[in-house]
């Protein structure tokens, strides 16, 4: 979770998993090393890699579109679906720089996960 949530190696915790911390910086938040700048990690592990972060987006966006659905209609319950759909499709874009990055983060700790012997 700590490599998750501070964007971090899964292998080290040291290196950052995306060059810019900005997660709006709509030109480069998408931009990741191909290694960790710390323990040489190759964070995309073969080609195609990041194919399978695309499962754990729409399980994201499924859950984003949930939890703003039921605050909305616990909000305005008595408001168009349309309403609804608008709000939803606002907050999911909102939250797309976020979402792809938090996708490839659990993807890659998936398949990689924290060894203290490569942090030196």
């Amino acid at each position: 979770m700590y490599s998750i949530w501070n964007e971090k190696c899964p292998i080290c915790h040291e290196g950052n998993a995306f060059l810019t911390p900005a997660k709006y910086d709509l030109k480069n938040f998408h931009k990741m090393p191909v290694r960790c700048s710390h323990c040489n990690h190759k964070f995309e592990i073969e080609g195609g890699f990041w194919q399978g972060a695309m499962y754990v987006s729409y399980g994201l966006t499924v859950a984003i579109s949930i939890t703003t659905f039921i605050l909305t209609y616990l909000i305005y319950p008595d408001t168009d679906a349309w309403y609804h759909i608008i709000i939803i499709s606002i907050v999911s874009l909102l939250f797309a720089p976020i979402n792809y990055r938090w996708s490839r983060m659990i993807w890659m700790n998936m398949f990689s996960s924290f060894n203290p012997q490569k942090t030196h």
